[in-house]
């Protein structure tokens, strides 16, 4: 029995040698970032109206043009008096934030004595950068549009409205 007793203790030292010897297991770290950027919320104002002015239709279907800087051009057999002006919308957010624009691409205005008109309508910008600085903060864009009249076009007052839209990009 001794050379058995003997065999466990050489076996024994053995396996100690080999944990003594046996690599230790290292342990891995590494740090993560968490970010988050905050913006302000989006306010989008409406500054002035579409405005065609005062049309006297003729026997033919014509249009009037408001381009989005404000320059009006009045159709073949129109009439056109008074101050067209394009619409503006005033966007306040994040500084140096860009802004995506859009909308309603056409308005349907509704006569007060009866009888509709269609204007197809043109944005200024698709995106604004909204600024910082003295006397500058945020941004605006403008609406213009092209107003079809029809011949003999219904008299009375006409309006309607279009939805815009501004949201970060």
């Amino acid at each position: 029995m001794r050379n058995f007793g003997m065999k466990r203790a050489l076996v024994g030292a053995a396996m100690a040698v080999f944990a003594i010897n046996a690599p230790t297991a290292h342990a891995a770290s590494a740090t993560g970032t968490a970010k988050a950027k905050i913006l302000r919320q989006i306010t989008l104002t409406n500054t002035s109206d579409l405005e065609f002015a005062t049309i006297i239709s003729g026997a033919a279907a014509s249009t009037i043009a408001v381009s989005p800087a404000g320059a009006a051009t009045c159709g073949a057999n129109l009439t056109c008096t008074g101050t067209p002006t394009s619409a503006g919308f005033d966007i306040q957010g994040t500084n140096n934030a860009v802004v995506l624009v859009g909308g309603d691409n056409a308005v349907t205005l509704t006569g007060s004595l009866g009888g509709t008109m269609s204007a197809a309508l043109s944005y200024s910008a698709t995106s604004v950068t909204l600024a910082a600085g003295p006397g500058t903060v945020g941004g605006s864009f403008r609406v213009g549009g092209v107003l079809s009249v029809g011949a003999n076009q219904t008299a009375g007052d006409y309006t309607g409205t279009f939805s815009v839209t501004a949201n970060y990009q």
